[in-house]
């Protein structure tokens, strides 16, 4: 029975590999799936306790030195936007997954910060869009302090690109054109959750959606009134560069009352 669960376990570690060809397996399950292949059984669970064992667990062991490629202002493009473009296809060219994936952090009243990751849905001249229910924390944040802080980190490429600015609604236009872009499945679970309200249990979850599903059978699911999209429209954006020696390159773009932008590098 271990045997073929093995077997299974390694053929989905393969299957993973073909839906992301650019990605590389990371080190410990490519040294697993070998011992899975090259040694039998009974010593497979010393393998994977070896293996365990030598993932470092102190945050201060985890180093690596930096590219030595820097950033110059004559590689800069005078529009950040443009530049972000740059990088975001760059990003992309890499094969880093998930490459939409960005810190989002809000604070409310109270000033207390709060951050999680969401996904880019859009970006031009007007800002950058993600989607949300407008009843969740970071919505309630939104409505009472409408600034926001976007981060994009590509550990490939040594690059990080700081946002922040302030966070508007999109037009229920735009966001019923890619809610309707949405999975079925996605579009029903807006339905279903109530988000970041405590839940007694799973099932609570499960039963809401199988309420939803059967609200809606076959036709057109509605946009939530409580789900819609959030434009941060930045005021400054912020270019990384890992360095050597950690000096890294930083240039900061700040918007002017012009409409122009300012770069200005800054010390790492």
């Amino acid at each position: 029975m271990l045997a073929a669960a093995s077997t299974e376990w390694e053929a989905g570690i393969y299957r993973g590999e073909r839906l992301h060809k650019s990605i590389p397996a990371r080190p410990a399950l490519a040294a697993l799936a070998l011992c899975v292949r090259v040694f039998p059984c009974s010593v497979l669970l010393c393998k994977v306790v070896f293996i365990v064992m030598e993932t470092p667990r102190d945050p201060t062991a985890s180093r690596y030195e930096h590219a030595a490629r820097g950033l110059r202002r004559s590689d800069l493009s005078s529009d950040p936007i443009k530049q972000f473009g740059n990088w975001f296809t760059a990003a992309i060219e890499a094969g880093i997954r998930d490459v939409n994936a960005m810190s989002l952090a809000t604070a409310g009243a109270d000033g207390r910060p709060s951050v999680r990751i969401v996904l880019l849905k859009g970006f031009d001249h007007d800002g950058f869009v993600f989607f949300t229910n407008y009843e969740s924390e970071k919505g309630k944040q939104l409505d009472a302090n409408p600034y926001a802080a976007l981060a994009f980190y590509w550990i490939e490429l040594d690059r990080q690109i700081r946002i922040s600015g302030k966070a508007e609604k999109t037009s229920r236009e735009e966001s019923q054109t890619y809610f309707h872009s949405r999975p079925v499945g996605s579009q029903l679970s807006a339905w279903a959750s109530r988000q970041s309200q405590v839940l007694d249990g799973r099932r609570v979850l499960d039963a809401r959606l199988a309420e939803m599903t059967e609200r809606f059978g076959d036709k057109r699911i509605p946009l939530p009134p409580h789900w819609g999209g959030y434009r941060v429209r930045p005021d400054t954006i912020e270019f990384w560069q890992g360095r050597p020696n950690r000096l890294h390159d930083r240039f900061r773009y700040t918007h002017q009352a012009d409409g122009s932008w300012l770069i200005e590098r800054l010390a790492p």
